[in-house]
């Protein structure tokens, strides 16, 4: 039994090492310097902690400070969006009767299928309508419309394991349909609002494709399109300022998966396990 236990945990730590691999990477090559980027080994002789400072300030006329701002505005509202339009949709289909219901929600389900590619185009189109093109506004809105079927998924099983007497009890006091909701379906579901938060926070944060079609001002650039800029043709690419930029692109990430962790597991258990 205990050579079972110790075999089970070699293997965990094993594959945590493989996992925490390119953190390490990262972390090493944010304080080498350009000539010791090429080298094989993990960590520099020497460590180059100006990397974060200059790095911080590499980008004319900007410091990193205002790039995070843009991406911590728009990840803000793109999660608070997300929330409050997936809880509302996500109810729906699973308290509420109307017709056609199962003919919506497996059309719903069928968009989980379309890449982001497919779609790219006609929304591009229709924003450029809308002249929202170079402005935040089509990284914020949809988000506000329910536009990720994974969430909404998510949010109706948690709310079918809810079981249905506390409902009928909350009838038989008088409470309406609203009352039901936001006093007694959606508060239990914290686990599973905390996943979808950390979920769209994460996916918003690390968003490249959308944000670099639609913000065509520097000044509104997020962090991943402000490490783009380190990338230029024209002079030698500062490879340790940027690494030290990219490791601090990470922190937040990490951070908010860190304190919200308990929940986050919680809420992906119990939806898994709930048909």
């Amino acid at each position: 039994m205990k050579q079972a236990v110790l075999y089970r945990y070699t293997v965990l730590i094993l594959a945590s090492l493989v996992m925490i691999y390119p953190i390490l990477w990262l972390v090493g090559n944010s304080l080498k310097s350009n000539e010791d980027i090429p080298k094989p080994q993990l960590f520099p002789s020497e460590f180059q902690w100006s990397n974060f400072s200059e790095g911080w300030t590499a980008i004319p006329g900007f410091s990193f400070a205002h790039f995070f701002y843009n991406s911590f505005f728009i990840a803000t509202l793109s999660v608070a969006g997300t929330l409050v339009s997936s809880a509302l949709v996500a109810y729906g289909f699973a308290r509420l009767r109307f017709p056609l219901q199962k003919l919506w929600f497996g059309i719903l389900m069928m968009t989980l299928m379309l890449p982001a590619q497919v779609t790219l185009v006609p929304q591009y189109i229709l924003f450029k309508s809308f002249d929202w093109v170079g402005t935040t506004l089509p990284l914020i809105v949809p988000h506000f419309l329910a536009v990720s079927p994974f969430f909404v998924f998510l949010i109706v099983q948690f709310i079918r394991g809810i079981p249905k007497d506390l409902d009928e009890s909350a009838k038989i006091d008088g409470c309406s349909t609203i009352g039901i909701a936001f006093r007694i379906v959606l508060p239990l579901c914290t686990p599973a609002f905390i996943t979808t938060a950390i979920f769209s926070f994460i996916w918003t944060w690390d968003d490249f494709l959308g944000q670099m079609i639609y913000l065509t001002d520097t000044a509104k650039y997020t962090v991943p399109l402000a490490l783009r800029l380190f990338l230029d043709n024209t002079s030698a690419v500062t490879w340790g300022p940027m690494y030290a930029m990219a490791l601090l692109s990470v922190i937040p990430c990490f951070v908010i998966f860190l304190v919200a962790q308990k929940y986050f597991v919680e809420g992906i258990a119990t939806t898994g396990i709930k048909g």
